[in-house]
């Protein structure tokens, strides 16, 4: 009886770690222990780790933001010798790979 409220718990946990992240990697790395916590705790082997992990990871890959405007102005940081733009829907500036430019 106690195996399904453990599931449930960890479901809920990595599913909120699933979320964590603002590059792909990131997203994908959080995905892929949240899907291998879920998945070895529903089947209780490393069979079930291992697709939940690869599901996770796939999922965590593909709901990354994508920050790709085409209305966007690039502009050249030459302190930083990196490229930014500057978003007018969220009126924020971000690096050329989508983190914000702070």
């Amino acid at each position: 009886m106690k195996k399904p409220m453990f599931s449930c718990a960890a479901a809920v946990g990595a599913l909120s770690l699933a979320a964590c992240g603002t590059t792909m990697t990131e997203r994908a790395a959080t995905g892929g222990l949240a899907g291998a916590a879920i998945g070895a705790a529903v089947d209780g082997s490393v069979t079930g780790a291992v697709v939940g992990g690869a599901a996770g990871a796939a999922l965590g890959a593909a709901t990354t933001p994508r920050y790709d405007n085409v209305n966007r102005r690039q502009y050249y940081d030459q302190s930083a010798g990196r490229y930014y733009f500057y978003d007018p829907g969220t009126g924020r500036y971000y690096w050329e790979n989508g983190q914000p430019r702070d």
